[in-house]
């Protein structure tokens, strides 16, 4: 599972990669245009960039050279050209791979998991851990204390999305962009609403915080429950 951000103008095209990349079992946030682009990489600090190079706003290659001066994220260019002089030159700006339109969800998932093998992003043991939780980011269970945790996919999602930043407070307009892909326009209320029903389930509060903490103003950070305590 990687944290992808898709950059792909075509809407239908978009839908159809989110959804699919999702059954692969990535954690996918999507936007149409380079500025919006270059925001999400920024700030949500994705795995793995999937570019496609006609965006509306800024060429691709441009994006590309951009991103490339403030992230070392790697970046997979999803283009139509395919003769070499074309190639080199993404690949000179920075792309760590790239994929030749048409192309099927299961070769971008295969190219994913490339880019990030080279990279070094893996992870070999795919269970997360924070105190007596356990997140299984390959089989999607999670347990507390040994105790299986019956949770909704965006509940998972949302959980996944702390986990992979333990100890670190993640803003809601991140959560929003990550697990809900509504970044800009999204409401903070649809946040809160799943972090209650993932308190509950975890048996806490916002009152009586464990593992969810809320920072007022700045947003809400997964911690163990003696760290939680100390803090």
């Amino acid at each position: 599972m990687a944290r992808v951000l898709l950059v792909e103008d075509d809407a239908a095209i978009r839908t159809a990669l989110l959804r699919s990349l999702r059954d692969h079992g990535h954690v996918v946030a999507a936007v149409g245009s380079g500025m919006p682009a270059l925001s999400a990489a920024v700030e949500q600090k994705p795995d793995v960039v999937l570019l496609d190079l006609g965006l509306p706003d800024l060429d691709g290659a441009d994006v590309l050279s951009m991103l490339r001066g403030v992230s070392a994220v790697p970046v997979i260019v999803a283009t139509a050209r395919d003769d070499e002089a074309s190639m080199v030159r993404l690949l000179d700006l920075g792309a760590d791979d790239y994929v030749v339109k048409p192309f099927t969800a299961a070769q971008i998932d295969a190219r994913i998991r490339a880019v990030l093998r080279r990279s070094g992003k893996t992870e070999d043991d795919p269970v997360i851990a924070v105190g007596g939780l356990r997140v299984d980011t390959r089989s999607y269970e999670v347990t507390l204390d040994g105790r299986p945790i019956e949770l909704a996919r965006k509940e998972f999602e949302l959980l996944l999305a702390l986990a992979r930043r333990a100890g670190e407070v993640v803003t809601k307009r991140d959560l929003l962009g990550e697990v809900w892909q509504q970044a800009w326009g999204g409401s903070d209320r649809t946040v809160d609403v799943h972090l209650s029903w993932l308190r509950r389930k975890l048996g806490e509060t916002a009152a009586a915080p464990r593992y969810l903490h809320s920072v007022r103003g700045v947003g809400v950070k997964l911690v163990a429950p003696h760290e939680g305590d100390a803090a």
